[in-house]
């Protein structure tokens, strides 16, 4: 049962969404508000706690674009007839600074950050609540999950442009400018560390919320990028009550959301309101519970894209992911009432395609995706955090113990072990092979290219249209951004744009 709904208030201006409570909040009057008289009660803090969680849901970010950005990147998409030009821009990596879904996910972003900063920035006058109104348990923990949200917002910034303004309070209306990727980090990395010590147990916290296992896998995931393998193992180790999930696709459905596989996932429920779902690119304003990933990928409908052949000949004979992950010819689907057929993988120009996605679809049990989807969108799973374990044991551990944690995702895949024997460079041409199968269409690749530094020989794109590891590692900085902030410049823009 999902336990996501919206209401909306403003805070000093700010459009704040209650993104996570149970029951619609009683609020004061949002004309009577400001920062001496709002955080005066549990449920004032939580709504506000709540806001920071909106913006995951925008189409800018979860509810849309960044599928087709990422999965485009990464070549793990072929793009049909039917898919939009400004989609196919990050298939071909022509992308600029002018591109609006860059500059979307940009503002979509900070403003995340500013609602989790509102959240932070008061913490004096949160502690300053009486036990009878907000235990200090309770204290910590909302601010954990703000700081959590924080870190988050700044990782999608930070991993796509590098070096990025850095908010911590309200001040400089005007602008910052760019901070050094490395205190963005530092940054992030503090913020997770807070939430790791003070966020709940899964097992006790409210279905929605940050909790202290994603924390925990989060923070050895920044770690990991940052070369720190043994810190990231001791994060990851921390974590407890995890496993992989039976079968693979319940982690694609909505029945079973939130299943022991589940370490972080963003909320949508058709059923709180999707009136708003256009209407919502950054400012996660009004009923938008609602994604447009299975109507994007869909077979059956706009079916802009399918999976490539690059990805569909990584699968091993016999692995049952391939049939988790993409529908072929012959597969059943609406409860098994219905059977697909060779004419609907027709693009529009015609041509049959040898796949489609069914991740994230949901047509296992319906036969249209009705431009909406209420299925959550994992950010992390356990097998995700096997996999980066495996990828730390084979730095700083044993061979045979990466071995050992890769086979229990080949296990739940259906096939044989690998041998504990193998050499440092072949567990890691394993995990390569691993990652790219189990976390297919996850938006995981693009970033595991480039942190492996291989997207220069394994992303060629197109012949006119090639990935250049001189400039596409990062995105431009939006024009909007330029122009309208004093202190950073046209000479402030990453390199080749």
């Amino acid at each position: 049962m999902k336990k996501i709904k919206l209401i909306t208030t403003f805070l000093l201006g700010l459009m704040v969404i209650n993104s996570c409570s149970e029951e619609d909040l009683g609020l004061v009057n949002p004309n009577t508000l400001s920062p001496d008289t709002f955080f005066s009660t549990e449920e004032q803090v939580q709504s506000a706690v709540n806001a920071a969680y909106a913006n995951l849901q925008t189409n800018a970010l979860y509810g849309r674009l960044i599928f087709y950005m990422l999965d485009n990147m990464s070549q793990e998409n072929a793009g049909n007839g039917q898919q939009e030009a400004d989609k196919r821009t990050y298939a071909e990596y022509t992308y600029n600074s002018t591109n609006q879904f860059i500059a979307d996910y940009w503002d979509s972003c900070y403003r995340g950050i500013n609602k989790a900063n509102f959240v932070i920035n008061n913490q004096d006058r949160i502690n300053e609540l009486s036990e009878a109104i907000l235990s200090e348990t309770q204290k910590n923990k909302f601010i954990g999950e703000a700081r959590f949200l924080r870190a988050h917002y700044y990782w999608l910034l930070v991993t796509r442009f590098g070096d990025i303004p850095l908010r911590v309070d309200g001040s400089s209306p005007e602008g910052l400018p760019r901070s050094p990727r490395e205190q963005v980090i530092d940054l992030i990395i503090d913020d997770l560390r807070f939430a790791s010590s003070n966020l709940l147990p899964k097992s006790e916290e409210q279905k929605g919320r940050a909790n202290r296992g994603a924390a925990q896998a989060f923070l050895g995931k920044v770690l990991l990028y940052e070369g720190e393998y043994s810190n990231a193992l001791t994060s990851f180790r921390a974590m407890s009550g995890y496993g992989l999930e039976t079968e693979y696709f319940d982690n694609f459905r909505e029945e079973t959301e939130h299943g022991i596989e589940s370490v972080w996932e963003v909320e949508y429920n058709i059923n709180l309101g999707t009136g708003n779902k256009w209407d919502s690119a950054v400012i996660g304003q009004g009923a938008n519970h609602a994604n447009f990933r299975g109507q994007d990928y869909g077979v059956l409908n706009w079916f802009n894209v399918y999976p490539s052949d690059d990805l569909r000949a990584e699968f091993e004979a016999g692995d049952n992911r391939f049939q988790g992950s993409f529908y072929v010819v012959g597969d059943t689907y609406n409860n098994g009432a219905n059977t697909l057929v060779e004419s609907d993988f027709a693009e529009n120009g015609g041509n049959i395609r040898p796949a489609a996605w069914r991740k994230y679809q949901n047509y296992y049990k319906q036969t249209s995706e009705n431009e909406e989807s209420g299925i959550n969108i994992k950010i992390i799973r356990y097998s995700d955090v096997l996999l980066m374990m495996a990828e730390c044991e084979n730095e700083v551990g044993t061979q045979s113990a990466a071995v050992g944690l890769i086979n229990q995702v080949r296990a739940r895949a259906g096939l044989a072990g690998l041998s504990t024997s193998l050499s440092k460079d072949q567990v890691f041409q394993a995990i390569i092979h691993e990652r790219k199968v189990e976390l297919a269409g996850e938006q995981v690749r693009f970033d595991d290219l480039l942190r492996w530094n291989l997207a220069g020989s394994v992303l060629p794109g197109l012949s006119e249209n090639r990935f250049d590891p001189s400039k596409h590692i990062l995105w431009p900085i939006p024009d909007n951004e330029i122009s309208t902030n004093a202190n950073i410049g046209p000479g402030d823009q990453n390199p080749g744009y």
